[in-house]
């Protein structure tokens, strides 16, 4: 049974300080996930305060692209070290993590649809390790190279891997109502398009709201919830937020 787990950028650094890792949250989350000791596990983690100022100070985005090598190996290099972070963390906690660089597996076409071949995540999924991937920069026809969102790697692993559950770590407890209020479930985004907001901090890669469209599109059910219902949603629980 394949569970994907996303780590949001907001929950392991300070978004809205450039490059900066909020290290007692982090090694919270990495210790919960080795306690938990999930099998076939694979994570994704977002790029906060490192990859968003980044792909901003260069004006890209998931629709805009660069042809400046030098934005896009900042971009990815940010992502990179953050990465390094994360996966530091999972191993220190006992979690046999190894990182999957988006960047040199995935491409896009000119359409904007976006191919991610999972063969390595799955062999390392076969040789007992878990896959840690991110958000990052992909090379699109036409476009030089733009952003592939860590929501958008979910939705696709999520599809190659046949995956039977997603929890998306998040730094509030769920999709909030306007009264600030956690729903509890989400058939149709139409009901409460109004809640949806952006994220207040560098975001370039849609909010809240895209996450919750992208993950009605899949026939997977997932949970939007924050770090204190992690040990929860890895538990087998579906805390925050149901999105089905």
């Amino acid at each position: 049974m394949t569970t994907i787990l996303k780590l949001g950028g907001s929950v392991i650094t300070a978004k809205d300080t450039p490059e900066t890792v909020d290290n007692e949250a982090l090694a919270a989350a990495a210790e919960a996930i080795g306690a938990a000791d999930v099998e076939d596990l694979v994570i994704v983690h977002g790029g906060g305060s490192f990859g968003h100022h980044h792909a901003e100070a260069h004006g890209v985005t998931t629709t805009d692209g660069t042809h400046d090598a030098v934005g896009v190996y900042a971009i990815h290099d940010a992502m990179r070290r953050l990465d390094d972070h994360v996966v530091e963390a999972l191993q220190a906690a006992g979690v046999s993590a190894l990182p999957v660089d988006p960047f040199s597996v995935a491409s896009r076409d000119e359409t904007g649809e976006t191919t991610l071949p999972t063969a390595v995540v799955e062999r390392l999924q076969a040789e007992g390790f878990v896959p840690v991937l991110f958000g990052d920069v992909v090379v699109q026809a036409g476009a030089g190279a733009t952003i592939l969102s860590g929501d958008e790697i979910v939705v696709s692993l999520a599809r190659s891997l046949g995956a039977d559950r997603i929890g998306l770590c998040s730094g509030v407890p769920g999709v909030l109502d306007s009264s600030g209020a956690v729903i509890d479930r989400i058939a149709d985004v139409g009901a409460v398009g109004d809640a949806l907001g952006e994220s207040e901090a560098t975001d370039v890669t849609g909010g809240m709201a895209g996450k919750v469209r992208a993950l009605l599109d899949l026939e997977t059910p997932a949970s939007i919830f924050g770090p204190a219902d992690l040990a929860a949603f890895l538990a087998g629980e579906d805390p925050g937020t149901l999105i089905e």
